[in-house]
C-alpha cells in the first residue's frame, strides 16, 4: 500500500488544519493550543520500531497530557494487525520510557510540540 502524497495535497490538508484547528474545540477550549501544528521526533525510536522484523507497520495513536496537549503515540504494528506493546510491570503503569520488551517494542511519544517549539517555515506551515 501506497502512503505517499503529493507535496500540493500535503499543503492543502496542512493548511486547512491551521485554518480550523480551533473550530473544531469547544469554546472553553479554544485558545489554549491544545491541537499542535506539529510535533517533531528523534528518528531513532522509529528505526528502532521499523528494524524488529515483526514489525510490518506504523500506527498513531493520539493521546492528552495532563495539561491538555494533545501528542501523537506511534507504535509498530505486527503481521496480524497487533499493537507491538511493552509488557506492563505488575503494581505499576507499565515500563518506563527506557525500557523496551525482549522482542524490543517500544512506544514513542515525547516529540517536540510545535507551538511552543516550531521548525523553521516550509510549504507546510509558512
Amino acid at each position: 500500500m501506497n502512503h505517499s502524497i503529493p507535496l500540493n495535497q500535503a499543503i492543502q490538508m496542512t493548511t486547512l488544519y491551521r485554518q480550523e484547528k480551533e473550530n473544531i474545540l469547544s469554546p472553553e477550549y479554544k485558545g489554549k493550543n491544545i491541537l499542535s501544528i506539529c510535533e517533531t521526533f528523534d528518528a531513532a525510536p522509529f528505526l528502532q520500531i521499523l528494524n524488529n522484523p515483526l514489525c510490518k507497520s506504523l500506527r498513531v495513536y493520539f493521546g492528552m497530557s495532563d495539561d491538555l496537549k494533545v501528542h501523537a503515540i506511534f507504535v509498530g504494528v505486527n503481521e496480524k494487525n497487533e499493537d507491538m506493546l511493552p509488557a506492563a510491570v505488575s503494581g505499576t503503569s507499565g515500563l518506563t520510557s527506557d525500557e523496551t520488551t525482549e522482542d524490543g517494542s517500544i512506544i514513542v511519544e515525547e516529540g517536540i510540540l510545535c507551538p511552543p517549539n516550531c521548525p523553521p517555515p516550509s510549504p507546510l506551515n509558512p
